[in-house]
């Protein structure tokens, strides 16, 4: 039976809040082996001089503990 662990994590980007996420799963990558999914939880936009700039997430990544 294996074991899967879940980290919270915050990305952000300034084309997409799709790429946001693709930001998240490239950089827990580097220090997380294994990742099976990523659920967002909150999307969040940050606005400035009535556009918007920035592409924020916080999102939930599991993995499979060896």
């Amino acid at each position: 039976m294996a074991i899967v662990k879940v980290v919270e994590v915050i990305a952000e980007s300034e084309k997409s809040w799709e790429d946001a996420a693709k930001v998240a799963v490239k950089e827990a990558s580097k220090t997380v082996r294994d990742i099976k999914h990523l659920y967002v939880e909150h999307q969040q936009a940050i606005v400035a001089k009535g556009k918007i700039v920035k592409y924020r997430l916080n999102a939930k990544i599991s993995f499979v503990v060896e």
